[in-house]
């Protein structure tokens, strides 16, 4: 939860994805189970590098700093993109409620 304050787009992810979660009206162990999925999910992109950084040792650590200084650069672009593919994601499920 600290970490979720810290980054508010975290937040607002993990509360529409509860949300969608919740629509669905699955039993609770169907729903245990989504949210074991959704937290494995969520925690591939801390998982991935730390586990290539432990098991590639030095080239690994010399290919993650050249990663995050390439999205470091690229930040604003990632971003935006990230926001546009999220955006027509609700924009598309809202239009389905409409119709």
């Amino acid at each position: 939860m600290l970490l979720e304050g810290v980054n508010p787009k975290n937040l607002m992810l993990t509360v529409a994805a509860g949300t969608s979660l919740a629509q669905l009206g699955l039993a609770t162990g169907d729903v245990a189970v989504s949210l074991v999925v959704f937290v494995v999910v969520a925690s591939l992109t801390i998982m991935g590098p730390v586990g290539y950084y432990l098991v590639g040792g030095y080239s690994a650590e010399h290919a993650l700093d050249d990663l995050k200084g390439w999205l470091g650069t690229h930040n604003d672009a990632v971003m935006a993109v990230l926001l546009l593919v999220f955006g027509v994601d609700l924009f598309a499920k809202g239009l389905g409620v409409i119709a």
